[in-house]
């Protein structure tokens, strides 16, 4: 069966998102995993538009991939001006990529009311575009922009942009649904009357303005698309773009249709967090496939169930795209919920009398005043040991005192002191810090440091959260602070409960440090 073929557009529909915001370096470290993972083809920006993309090209040079084809991309000629002489695609042909993606307008509503130009010459601008490229030796791949918005407003001409671009001698049409608003009936009886008339092979590019992009992606391939256009974890403009961790699984493993090899199919949730480091975004724990909690479970009957059969709960095997199965602890939890993550965490229950039923009751108690262990695991994992026996602290606070200065014209400082005792030694260290717990984490690295030989400089604080518990107290009220720690090889939560902000922050921050110790 013929594979279908992969087309990533993070790096230049993707850097379209809200808060992202790639380097020309961020570009090819993505570009070089989506190789990795075997991707088909790899859309590296516009050169030319922008100072980042045209050096990211200039890079990209340099840079040998094993499976993917580096796209550039680009618009059609301007209205009236030779393909000679537009600086667009002077500029696609001198980033020398082996394949070029060009979009021109299906929508009689943008060339007559956004572009001012005539439906004639909008025509001319696609065939002219596409031929003046074919003759320089690229692979053409042509965005039917506003495809299936055109097609419903003015179907005849829709058909006509095509018909132009086929004729330029373009290898693949991608129908658009720039503006996210088609519903999946609607792409099937679009593509059911377009398909047919298509000589050349046909792409799909889905926005998910109504949350549709994947099942429109899905429904466009069962209807002849060879090729489907998304970015990983969905970014993009406005609500984002087909999300290729959840296309390519559905297109491999749901619809039994070839896109990856298995090896790099486990490779998926890897390359999702991967993208959100590099993007520094805060991965989506609620992402299918690939989120933390795509194969979460809480409730103690469903826990019960899957201990028994995974797939009483489960659609899928975790591990087949690289994810795993965890059981969250909560005021939800019985006995088999800690027996499952206690073999789970290799802790052997009912030492100090702490058997499976006790915990579990603990966990209740503690969870009633406002801890919350399926949002951190570390400090559960923590507190199992502690209670079974099994785990000792490798350093225990004295005292710290935190000061925050603040300067008419200038921001907030913080400095801390800090006394701490490692085993039958005492350090007492002051670190300065953009706030009060940046400035106790900095101390206590300090004051570790003497102790551990650990490269404490490879853990990092990713994300520091603060949750009212009751608000009825207002400034007086319990809050909880939930801390996300990673390092090389893995990210952790830890959480601190109390009614000073300072004190729950610091327990948050101590079990950070403690989890990562233990596991050296």
């Amino acid at each position: 069966m013929e594979s279908i073929l992969l087309y990533d557009t993070t790096l230049r529909d993707g850097s379209q998102g809200e808060k992202i915001n790639f380097s020309a370096e961020d570009k090819v470290r993505i570009a070089q995993k989506l190789d990795d993972v075997g991707l088909h083809y790899i859309e590296g920006g516009w050169p030319g538009s922008n100072p980042t993309d045209t050096r990211f090209f200039e890079l990209a040079k340099g840079i040998s991939f094993k499976q993917a084809r580096l796209a550039a991309f680009g618009s059609t000629r301007r209205p009236k001006t030779p393909c000679e002489q537009d600086a667009n695609l002077k500029a696609l042909v001198e980033s020398e990529t082996p394949v070029v993606t060009i979009f021109g307008k299906s929508w009689d509503l943008h060339v007559k009311k956004v572009m001012a130009n005539t439906m004639k010459e909008n025509l001319a601008m696609i065939y002219d575009t596409v031929a003046f490229l074919r003759s320089h030796g690229r692979e053409v791949i042509y965005d039917a922009e506003h495809f299936f918005d055109g097609y419903k407003n003015n179907p005849e001409y829709a058909s006509q942009t095509i018909e132009a671009a086929v004729s330029g001698g373009a290898d693949f049409i991608v129908l658009c649904d720039t503006n996210g608003g088609t519903l999946p009936l609607e792409i099937q009886e679009i593509m059911e009357q377009v398909c047919p008339k298509i000589s050349a092979k046909v792409g799909i590019h889905a926005h998910n303005d109504c949350g549709l992009a994947v099942a429109n992606t899905l429904t466009a391939v069962r209807l002849g698309s060879v090729m489907v256009q998304g970015t990983v974890n969905g970014y993009g403009e406005r609500c984002g773009n087909a999300d290729l961790t959840s296309v390519i699984p559905n297109l491999q493993l749901k619809m039994g249709l070839p896109c990856v090899r298995d090896e790099n199919l486990r490779r998926l949730t890897e390359l999702s967090r991967y993208v959100s480091e590099v993007a520094n975004m805060t991965p989506f724990n609620g992402r299918p496939f690939v989120g933390a909690s795509a194969f979460a479970h809480k409730g103690g009957i469903h826990v019960n169930a899957i201990m028994k059969t995974p797939k009483a709960y489960e659609h899928m095997e975790p591990e087949a795209i690289g994810n795993e199965r965890r059981v969250l602890m909560s005021d939800l939890c019985g006995k088999s919920t800690v027996d499952y993550k206690a073999r789970e965490l290799g802790v052997e229950l009912g030492g100090d009398g702490f058997d499976s039923r006790r915990i579990a009751t603990e966990i209740k108690r503690l969870e009633h005043e406002g801890y919350q262990f399926d949002a951190a695991e570390g400090s559960f994992e923590l507190l199992l040991k502690r209670l079974t026996g099994q785990f000792e602290p490798l350093f225990h606070l004295e005292s710290f005192r935190v000061a925050i200065e603040k300067d008419k014209d200038l921001p907030c400082r913080a400095y801390a002191t800090i006394k701490v005792c490692v085993g039958d030694q005492q350090e007492i260290t002051a670190a300065e810090g953009d706030g009060p717990v940046s400035a106790l984490d900095n101390a206590l690295r300090k004051a570790l440091n003497k102790f551990f030989l650990v490269d404490l400089e490879q853990m990092q604080l990713v994300d520091f959260k603060v949750r009212v518990i009751e608000g009825r107290d207002g400034t007086s009220a319990r809050v909880k602070v939930f801390i996300d720690s990673r390092d090389q090889k893995r990210v952790w939560s830890t959480i601190g409960v109390s009614t000073d902000i300072i004190e729950a922050s610091w327990q948050a921050l101590e079990d950070s440090f403690q989890y990562k110790l233990s596991k050296t």
